[in-house]
């Protein structure tokens, strides 16, 4: 089988099951495949927007390269539901997933923006239906009605951090490893949230393999909770020496095992993305959702 790896902040568990031999310990033969993402300073700035179905990782997937990838969970609704009703390769959710990714809005150290209020009707830089936009508008709707949220693209992190500088950008969503450049570089934080990940799946993995894929990484969650030091490298390889390990701020890290993706979960989230338009209508639980890997 072969399974994703792109962002740290969202696949550290399956990097340290890897290294660690986790997934082996399970009986699993697994190909890693490595796509681009948004928090590495190799990404290009070329990334198809317009769909999310033409971006590296869908791509590899709905060819058949990838069975089973974990990114924002919004994301992984929107694509699930999108694909079924195109008619691409099927992936369902099936599990609420291990990686607590961090977010921040950020703005410029002399900007005269203090609290997220003050962002209103100001662009806001994020990754168009990824992480970074979706906990973007959750962090900010707290703040601002919808009519006041203004986002918009500016490439991916290192770019946007770039565009801030510039003054091109009011504000900019980042992840791990980009916070704690922004901080290195004296970056104003404006707020911070933790977003939890989804685990989507093709139809080809079945329940038990699936099962032993999230004990491996909830054996890797337990190292982590213990000291996740040894592992921040991949975080600082993805800056391109922008960032030290004693830079990076390893107390944002957050993992937990693998859990049931739940009707309740759905519900709230499914709705909250079809509430601000960024993705279609009427579909359901059943269509979407397959718990297989904790029956």
């Amino acid at each position: 089988m072969k399974l994703a790896v792109m962002n740290a902040v969202h696949d550290l568990p399956v990097l340290v099951a890897r290294d660690e031999g986790f997934f082996k310990d399970e009986g699993l033969n697994i190909e890693f495949v490595t796509t681009p993402g948004m928090a590495q300073v190799t990404s290009s700035h070329e990334v198809q927007f317009d769909s999310v179905f033409e971006r590296p990782l869908e791509s590899v997937y709905n060819e058949g390269g990838i069975d089973q990838f974990r990114m924002c969970e919004w994301g992984i609704v929107k694509r699930a539901v999108e694909a079924e009703a195109s008619g691409l390769r099927s992936r369902k959710i099936v599990a609420l997933g291990a990686s607590m990714s961090k977010f921040a809005i950020v703005v410029s150290a002399d900007s005269n923006f203090y609290e997220p209020e003050m962002l209103k009707g100001k662009p806001i830089a994020v990754t168009p239906n990824n992480g970074s936009h979706f906990v973007a508008l959750k962090m900010i709707e707290g703040f601002l009605g919808k009519e006041h949220v203004k986002v918009t693209n500016a490439g991916s992190m290192p770019q946007r951090i770039e565009a801030l500088k510039k003054g091109e950008v009011a504000a900019v969503s980042l992840m791990e490893p980009w916070i704690s450049v922004a901080e290195k570089e004296g970056l104003r934080i404006l707020t911070e949230a933790h977003s939890t990940r989804a685990e989507a799946a093709s139809d080809d993995l079945d329940g038990p393999t699936l099962a032993a894929i999230f004990r491996a990484q909830a054996r890797a969650c337990e190292v982590l909770a213990k000291d996740p030091t040894p592992y921040v490298h991949y975080f600082v390889n993805e800056t391109g020496g922008r960032l030290e390990a004693k830079d990076f701020r390893h107390q944002r890290l957050l993992h937990a095992p693998p859990q049931p993706y739940t009707r309740e979960r759905w519900d709230d989230t499914y709705n909250w993305t079809v509430g601000w338009d960024m993705t279609m209508p009427d579909s359901s639980f059943e269509k979407i959702v397959d718990n297989r890997a904790f029956e």
